[in-house]
């Protein structure tokens, strides 16, 4: 099982790098990701349906819990204009909620702000299933489509799988403000 979940050690890593102001992550399960990240983030927010997902989120003044669908955070996002710096997609793992989750939130990630979508190389047929992967891995292809010049899509070739996508106009970081 540890094989399966190589994906948190890499993005716990990836934060302590980045250390993002604000976090999210979409779909929570048990909050194991989620609580490794609170020491490298200033805001952390975690989204998902159940309610049991926030018994394991643990309690501080920078994490918060929000009860409720992707689709709704999403109001509550685009009504109070949070920039995200780094935004984990772990909820619905069909094709459409990933492009619908990628869709919704891509406006309020910072610029040179990162996403990460999981579940996007499974490793066999029976990875495929609703419960593993899913259909998340057929959002790539589609996102690949429309990359133009607003962000760079990479992803990790080892079952489950992980996608980096970086938003960006400019490559640099430090003349994304300059020139645009």
């Amino acid at each position: 099982m540890a094989l399966l979940n190589w994906h948190e050690d890499f993005i716990v890593h990836l934060a302590s790098i980045v250390c993002p102001k604000v976090y999210v992550e979409l779909g929570l399960y048990h909050c194991l990701l989620f609580n490794r990240i609170i020491p490298f983030a200033e805001q952390l927010i975690g989204v998902d349906i159940s309610a049991d997902a926030g018994n394991y989120m643990q309690q501080s003044s920078k994490t918060r819990f929000f009860k409720g669908t992707t689709q709704e955070f999403a109001q509550e996002v685009m009504s109070n204009s949070l920039q995200i710096n780094m935004l984990f997609i772990d909820a619905d793992h069909s094709k459409d909620a990933v492009l619908q989750d990628f869709k919704d939130f891509f406006p309020y990630v910072a610029p040179h702000g990162l996403i990460l979508l999981h579940d996007t190389h499974p490793g066999n047929e029976q990875m495929m299933q609703p419960e593993w992967c899913g259909t998340a891995y057929q959002a790539m292809g589609e996102l690949l489509k429309e990359t133009g010049e607003s962000y760079e899509l990479m992803t990790i070739p080892v079952s489950p799988g992980l996608t980096i996508c970086r938003k960006r106009l400019t490559q640099l970081s430090w003349q994304e403000n300059s020139q645009h």
